[in-house]
């Protein structure tokens, strides 16, 4: 896409239903570079966003709230956002599960109210995916998915610095997460992006974007790409992902067949399917063995993390009110030193 088509383009007119651009991936691997250019573009960021830190300063532009119902509803199956075996889905009993439908539909429209494109971008919603096209069925919102796809090494080294996970856990999760992004949208429209790609000509990843979902971006006018060429920059690659996968024994395994299907998929020659099949079913196995002692303690770890995180975020909460008191008071203060000023001008006159 050059710059002078940008330039030609006109926002689109209000569609019939409205449609939700949903950002699925791992942590760590590009959610919020797409999220920022998708938001750049025209669809609409929640009411409630989760802002930077010291490890993503640009801010993370994922709703904190959904973040936090999505905890507890992976909490309730036993698992956690940072469960090796988060894949599969699990349900629970179907009165649990539509309590859940509920919730999540309720909380979707308090963040994003009417907007005609809500965008949604929490990457816990990738795993929970089947509960929330069951939100997007009932609202209704069609959703369109973006998926960016980063070298499993690189999102390890990303949550080695935030985390301290060791590598293998890190591509394992990363292997999960890229399955259940694949497997839940292969009926809805969706995009492959790839992460250093983004980087490097967003333009083009954008004109992929657009034609893997048959529509253009609502809002992606010259402004608009000037702004993402502000936001989306090479200095955001902060882990290149060097290394093998193959010394990280099995789990580096499993994540190189899933790598070699999704980078086949972000230039659209994904290869056969088989690929992923294959790691589905030894990820079974896996599970099978080992996630009745490794899913409890990420549920537990889990429990103290998402705990400090809804502390913190009420403290937030309360600092903002308390400094939207002050300035009210001192809005007052001000008047009532003007209304004193005033009378004693008045006084003077009259004396």
């Amino acid at each position: 896409m050059s710059p002078t088509e940008v330039h030609d383009r006109k926002p689109l007119e209000k569609a019939d239903g409205r449609v939700a651009y949903v950002v699925l991936g791992m942590h760590r691997s590009g959610t919020s570079a797409v999220t920022q250019l998708l938001s750049l573009a025209g669809p609409e960021l929640p009411a409630n966003v989760m802002p930077g830190d010291e490890y993503n300063q640009k801010g993370y532009f994922e709703p904190w709230k959904v973040a936090l119902l999505n905890d507890e509803r992976l909490r309730a199956a036993g698992s956690a956002w940072d469960d090796a075996f988060a894949y599969p889905f699990r349900p629970l009993a179907p009165a649990e599960d539509e309590a859940w439908v509920q919730r999540a539909s309720a909380l979707f429209l308090e963040e994003y109210g009417g907007v005609q494109w809500p965008l949604l971008k929490d990457p816990r919603v990738t795993v929970l995916l089947p509960l929330w096209r069951q939100v997007f069925d009932r609202l209704p919102v069609r959703p369109r998915c973006v998926i960016p796809v980063r070298h499993p090494l690189a999102v390890a080294g990303s949550l080695s610095r935030r985390d301290r996970f060791p590598p293998e856990k890190s591509v394992l999760i990363w292997t999960a997460y890229m399955l259940a992004a694949e497997a839940y949208t292969r009926d809805l429209p969706r995009a492959f992006v790839g992460y250093d790609a983004l980087l490097a000509d967003w333009r083009g990843e954008v004109s992929r974007i657009e034609a893997a979902h048959a529509a253009p971006l609502p809002r992606l006018t010259a402004a608009a790409a000037r702004r993402i060429d502000k936001a989306l920059s090479p200095d955001l690659r902060h882990n290149a992902g060097e290394g093998d996968l193959r010394d990280l024994g099995w789990a580096g395994a499993l994540a190189a067949k899933v790598l070699e299907w999704f980078e086949g998929a972000a230039q659209d020659e994904p290869p056969s399917r088989r690929l992923l099949d294959e790691a589905a079913a030894e990820l079974a196995r896996r599970a099978a063995d080992m996630a009745p002692l490794v899913s409890p303690v990420a549920r537990d770890l889990d429990v103290a993390r998402t705990g400090a995180l809804e502390a913190g975020r009420r403290i937030e909460i309360l600092e903002g009110e308390l400094k939207a008191e002050h300035a009210l008071l001192e809005g007052y203060r001000k008047a009532m030193f003007e209304l004193e000023a005033e009378l004693d001008a008045i006084l003077t006159e009259e004396t």
